[in-house]
């Protein structure tokens, strides 16, 4: 379906792992101009259509094709040797980053001083468009430009902004990482099950449903996430007895910021 909106502008998408063909897919929903992807794996070929030209690497853009944003998408480690071939875009595109740890500076000193950057932070659900990113504009990055990378970030899910970049760490570390924490919450409640008798297939299905229609009723619900837990916790009942376990203080409540923490603070290591 297009969007009432009209036709995302060209992008120019560096890298089309899973981060980045999620994203392709969720401007190609709301209607993409014809634009270009840069990837060197042959699986990427599959991402080609009337809307998207798929190229090995840099030098074979198209000559004259003028990108309204690049799309940064590969993998850190590559940053250096990859980002200073895109240096010709700048002052003419926004680059909107989604690199985890690469600093806005550490991006400009790779593509030069009038290059305008948004740093962002998207999470995995964003493959079926129910991702949440932060982002965080440079200085350079203009009113119009900032809309643009909202509305390809609001392709994949709900989108926030902050200006303080220092927020981007701990942002990594609740939703960037975040999913884990809930898939982990799945896989050991699956794994107790089992534990308790429950057959393998059964104990998949509760645990599954219940993590995944528990986070559609917190979506959907204006109450606090503590509120509808005291809501399904009746006194001296199963669900006291089972919280009384995960909340005493050695548990949950000091193991789930001590995690935070510690993801907070290699994501500093790694912007550093």
């Amino acid at each position: 379906m297009t969007s009432t909106m009209g036709a995302i502008p060209p992008i120019l998408l560096v890298g089309c792992g899973r981060m980045g063909s999620a994203m392709l897919s969720g401007w190609r929903e709301q209607g993409l101009a014809p634009s270009v992807a840069v990837d060197p794996a042959p699986s990427a070929a599959a991402f080609a259509g009337p809307d998207m030209t798929v190229v090995a690497d840099a030098a074979a853009i198209p000559d004259g094709f003028a990108p309204a944003a690049v799309v940064l998408a590969v993998k850190p480690q590559n940053a250096a040797a990859t980002l200073p071939a895109y240096a010709r875009f700048a002052g003419s595109s926004v680059f909107l980053s989604i690199m985890a740890g690469r600093t806005i500076a550490g991006i400009d000193a790779l593509l030069g001083p009038s290059a305008a950057i948004v740093r962002a932070m998207p999470n995995t659900p964003a493959a079926v468009r129910q991702g949440v990113t932060v982002g965080c504009p440079s200085p350079g990055v203009s009113t119009s430009q900032r809309a643009l990378c909202d509305r390809l970030l609001q392709a994949i899910g709900k989108v926030a902004w902050v200006e303080d970049e220092a927020l981007l760490d701990p942002v990594t570390a609740v939703s960037g990482s975040g999913p884990a924490y809930v898939f982990l919450l799945a896989e050991l409640m699956e794994q107790a099950a089992i534990e308790q008798g429950i057959p393998p297939d059964l104990a998949r299905l509760l645990a599954r449903q219940t993590v995944s229609g528990s986070g559609a009723l917190l979506a959907a619900s204006p109450e606090d996430a503590a509120d509808l837990r005291k809501a399904v916790t009746s006194p001296g009942g199963t669900t006291a007895e089972a919280l009384s376990v995960l909340m005493a203080p050695e548990a949950w409540p000091v193991a789930l910021s001590q995690a935070i923490a510690a993801a907070t603070r290699r994501s500093r290591e790694l912007a550093g």
